[in-house]
């Protein structure tokens, strides 16, 4: 059987949640280390934008396609089943991926090794992210609010400033997840900061990590890093920004991981200053 007859005979469909849970397995088994909440979180995000190809009956590989409302978009779980790579399948769900975002600018965080792959899929290469490790505990500094406190609309619109398009299904599940924590600089009725800790397989995540200056941003790294006493901390800085790289090496941290932010149909609005941590390399 040639590689191409395979993959023309791959059925390609949205997964239920049960297939989102295994999804999340497989990327688990891949090492990317998903948040305990995820595969509920994300495909309520964009229930129609999570696919699973099959093979025979077979689950041989998976994709990501979420739609941000009409301007973009953002793909991401390029998984196939190890026995079954090479034979053209990872392409034909990239393809299908692709198609599902229309004339939407469109993201991806793809891995070094990939990126030329990428490439010839017609994405091109914004900027690098570095994935630091930390470890968490410390004081919560004062200064910052719990955004469970916090009126919506104004975290809300917040989260919209400093990410390409507005997410509200996604951030109101984000920000209230079991196990994490979720934290706002709020001065004078204006948010100035917001960041999000998530529970992991191994440790905890820090994403978003928005801020307006280095002071807020250092604020939030701290409250956070507080919430998870003893456990590895994650924070994924885009390198875009000198102030979220300088924040990392102030604390000592050394980089595990990058990945790089690579965009399809041009480049989206994008606050590089106010970004100090990716909120996941999965939706963006």
């Amino acid at each position: 059987m040639t590689s191409g007859k395979l993959a023309d005979r791959l059925h390609i469909r949205p997964v239920t949640p049960a297939g989102m849970e295994t999804m999340v397995d497989w990327a688990a088994r891949e090492g990317w280390n998903p948040g305990l909440n995820d595969a509920g979180i994300f495909l309520k995000t964009d229930p129609q934008g999570f696919l699973c190809g099959e093979l025979d009956g077979q689950v041989a590989g998976f994709v990501s396609s979420v739609q941000y409302g009409p301007s973009f978009g953002f793909l991401g779980f390029f998984l196939v089943r190890p026995d079954m790579r090479g034979h053209g399948l990872g392409r034909k769900l990239a393809q299908a991926a692709i198609a599902r975002q229309g004339g939407r600018v469109a993201g991806q965080d793809g891995v070094v090794e990939q990126q030329e792959t990428y490439q010839r899929w017609g994405f091109k290469l914004a900027f690098n992210s570095l994935r630091y490790q930390a470890l968490g505990g410390g004081e919560t500094p004062q200064g910052l609010s719990k955004v469970r406190d916090l009126p919506w609309q104004p975290v809300a619109a917040y989260d919209a400033r400093c990410f390409p398009a507005p997410r509200e299904v996604f951030l109101r599940d984000w920000v209230d997840q079991k196990g994490g924590a979720a934290l706002a600089v709020a001065r004078e009725g204006r948010l100035e900061g917001l960041g999000v800790l998530r529970p992991c397989r191994n440790g905890h995540k820090i994403g978003p990590l928005f801020a307006e200056g280095p002071a807020e941003a250092e604020l939030l790294f701290q409250g956070l890093l507080a919430q998870a006493p003893g456990q590895p901390v994650f924070l994924d800085a885009p390198q875009n920004n000198p102030e979220a790289v300088a924040l990392a090496e102030r604390h000592g941290l050394e980089p595990v991981f990058q990945c790089g932010r690579m965009y399809l149909n041009g480049t989206p609005p994008w606050r590089e200053a106010c970004v100090y941590g990716i909120t996941s390399f999965e939706l963006g």
